[in-house]
């Protein structure tokens, strides 16, 4: 027995499709279980950021610069 879990979606007419691309043309038993999840909103910033956003009063941050830097070797 293998378990699968996953977040999906089922559709207007109310179906959910699944699928196996391994397995083809043989009987397979299914258990359903489920439950329903809230629709979270899109992250957003802090009050408390936005703020501080700008609010630094003391001497401008500068930023050195950086020099050459190696070139890397290819991760793959």
């Amino acid at each position: 027995m293998k378990t699968i879990r996953l977040r999906s979606h089922i559709n207007e007419f109310g179906l959910l499709q699944v699928q196996l691309p391994d397995h083809h043309n043989e009987e397979v038993e299914i258990l359903i279980v489920y439950q329903s999840v809230q629709v979270t909103q899109k992250r957003q910033w802090s009050q408390t950021f936005l703020d501080l956003f700008g609010a630094w009063q003391g001497e401008p941050l500068v930023r050195e610069p950086q020099g050459q830097q190696p070139e890397r070797e290819p991760l793959l």
